[in-house]
């Protein structure tokens, strides 16, 4: 009962942002997402009829501070490789200054953009279960290879467009934090996500379910960061339990570490111990 259940999932990712239109540009005509709804200052993407990212218009707020914790990156998970070429194509004839790196990860391939608000963009795609090298801790081994974007697209790139768009989801989300031992106390301690990589004081990686990891957290920018000031860049972060009492589980483990909780029967709210709201729900609801 002190564990996330296996198939937790993450759920859509809201971003505040100052030009909706610019920034709904960028993920629709350049990553390729459809847009399942569009209402004055907020916009609804996703891909197959998977809601995958709201973009919500906030010129009140701020800039993000780059060394303030929040948002490292969103990461889209494509199906196979050539859905995760056409986003990668796109994107880069899209916006051809956005795209900041490539890495193969052993259990995945990635490619790395940032938004035209600065919010960063990871369009990956998994490399099978089977060709994953477990630790004898239970985690899995990843490291940061070189990846030829060129090649991968040359390779993979389908000569014509899919009829119908691939499927894609948030495969995880990356978070800076300003403590690593915080970051781990909270996210697999009271939250019960399993702890499956790090990188010493600098970065953690949690999952549920044998999955490389689900929340990534970082320090290379924010370190010593404390709870976030209002400002545009991510607004919540969802993750998706299989059942109402995988929900009540979690509620009653925030209530028994002091966690203040928000809970309208059918979304648990709660923030983490830099202030980033995380939304729960039952993915059978």
């Amino acid at each position: 009962m002190d564990r996330l259940a296996q198939s937790t999932a993450m759920g859509d990712v809201e971003l505040l942002v100052r030009d909706l239109d610019r920034v709904l540009a960028y993920y629709a005509e350049g990553v390729g997402l459809d847009v399942l709804r569009h209402d004055g200052p907020e916009a609804v993407l996703g891909r197959g009829g998977e809601q995958i990212m709201r973009l919500v218009q906030r010129s009140d707020l701020p800039e993000f501070e780059r060394g303030d914790a929040g948002l490292f990156h969103t990461a889209i998970l494509f199906a196979d490789r050539p859905s995760l070429a056409r986003a990668v194509a796109g994107t880069a004839r899209f916006a051809p200054r956005s795209f900041t790196g490539s890495a193969d990860h052993l259990v995945s391939e990635a490619f790395y953009f940032d938004d035209p608000e600065g919010n960063g963009v990871e369009l990956y795609v998994d490399r099978p279960r089977e060709e994953w090298t477990r630790t004898s801790g239970g985690g899995v081994e990843m490291a940061s290879l070189y990846l030829d974007p060129n090649d991968f697209l040359q390779t993979h790139l389908p000569a014509a467009p899919a009829p119908d768009a691939d499927g894609a989801v948030i495969g995880h989300v990356h978070l800076q934090v300003g403590d690593i031992a915080l970051a781990e106390q909270f996210y697999s301690g009271v939250l019960g996500f399993d702890v499956m990589n790090r990188y010493g004081s600098q970065a953690l990686f949690v999952a549920a379910g044998g999955y490389h990891h689900h929340i990534g957290m970082n320090t290379w920018n924010s370190q010593g960061a404390g709870p976030r000031a209002a400002s545009l860049g991510l607004g919540q972060v969802s993750i998706e339990l299989p059942t109402s009492d995988d929900v009540e589980a979690l509620v009653s483990r925030l209530r028994s570490a002091a966690v203040e909780t928000r809970h309208d029967g059918e979304t648990l709210r709660f923030d983490d111990p830099w202030k980033t709201l995380i939304e729960v729900r039952a993915a059978a609801a």
